[in-house]
């Protein structure tokens, strides 16, 4: 399909990265102008709630309805993806979402909040990015990755029900389904519609990545592979590029990472959000740093993060996909409450506030 397209000047690989940039300027953009954070839905001022889960839901409906559809017509499958593996990693996906979970609170940001503040002037969100990417890149091929393929090794074999689209009702159902559900709630989140529109303009561009990487770049004789909005393995392959860039090629993820940051970047300074942001205190900086190595690890055990195995996993509808944002959940919310437990026990006034990101 590739050659069809006409793409004289550039290999299918080539073609990603540019593909992955626009991509990724897109969704910096839009995500610095609605806030776009799932952390802040779940555990956020009480105030930004729901208005911020409404954001998110409405990104992953059209997310999963954009993915099904170009499903449907065939233009993509989602054959031997890694979503859809007979033998669920449940171990390994659970302790994974817990982990990144309680790191994004840790963090205040999931990985793909801290790309975009990176383009907004945040040194704190690009320093946990570094060091996210560091560990991540550990436990795929480093030292860390015993743990990955130990974990790994504890399975739970579902025969062909990895996909709601194997259970009764089929994909229309289910597709029907979770649309429907999150439409309920973004009814009653209180977000503003401008906001909703341009979060529903995000969600496709899961779709987009999907057809891109799946459809138009697909070449039987110089392939790549089939993937959407992420941050976890591109963040490692950015770092590793990023220092041997001579003798290992750019990718799609090093692309979207790249115009994540840059799209924001755009975006905050047309419209004079952009400002120079650090740590406060000794204190402050190893609490986010400890966040960016649960995100590190928890993001490859758990197949992705809130982009990569929820935005993203989730129009699949893939069982993995929807266990790691369960457990991704889960973390946030055990970690949000530990964090309350111990504030609220303390008798001495914090000297370190967080910032408000």
């Amino acid at each position: 399909m590739f050659e069809s397209f006409g793409f004289e000047n550039f290999t299918p690989a080539q073609a990603a990265v540019v593909f992955g940039l626009l991509l990724g300027a897109a969704f910096g953009a839009l995500a610095e102008v609605t806030k776009f954070c799932i952390r802040r839905g779940i555990v956020g001022a009480r105030a930004t709630r729901r208005p911020a889960l409404g954001v998110w839901l409405t990104a992953l409906a059209f997310a999963v309805l954009g993915t099904q559809l170009a499903l449907a017509s065939g233009v993509i499958s989602f054959d031997a993806h890694r979503f859809l593996t007979a033998d669920l990693a449940w171990l390994a996906i659970i302790t994974g979402g817990l982990f990144f979970g309680a790191g994004m609170v840790l963090t205040r940001g999931c990985v793909s909040r801290l790309s975009v503040l990176t383009g907004t002037g945040n040194l704190r969100a690009l320093m946990v990015l570094l060091v996210f990417a560091l560990v991540a890149h550990a436990t795929l091929k480093g030292v860390l990755a015993p743990i990955r393929t130990t974990l790994g090794t504890v399975t739970l074999p579902l025969g062909d029900a990895v996909s709601l689209a194997n259970l009764p009702g089929g994909a229309a159902f289910w597709t029907a389904a979770i649309v429907l559900g999150i439409g309920a709630i973004v009814w009653r989140s209180g977000a503003r519609r401008l906001h909703l529109g341009l979060a529903a303009l995000l969600g496709l561009l899961v779709p987009a990545a999907w057809v891109g990487t799946g459809f138009v770049l697909f070449d039987e004789f110089d392939p790549i592979a089939m993937e959407s909005l992420s941050f976890t393995l591109p963040a490692a392959e950015t770092l590793f590029w990023g220092v041997a860039a001579t003798s290992i090629p750019a990718g799609f993820g090093v692309g979207l990472l790249g115009g994540v940051v840059g799209g924001a970047l755009v975006a905050s300074l047309i419209a004079g959000r952009f400002v120079w942001q650090s740590f406060e205190s000794p204190r402050q900086t190893g609490r986010y740093m400890g966040g960016a190595v649960l995100m590190g690890i928890g993001g490859v055990l758990a197949g992705g993060c809130t982009v990569g195995a929820g935005l993203s996993g989730i129009p699949t509808l893939s069982l993995a996909a929807i266990l790691a944002l369960v457990a991704i959940v889960g973390g946030a919310v055990g970690m949000d409450r530990w964090l309350t437990s111990r504030t609220s026990g303390s008798a001495q006034t914090s000297k370190d506030p967080l910032p408000a990101e």
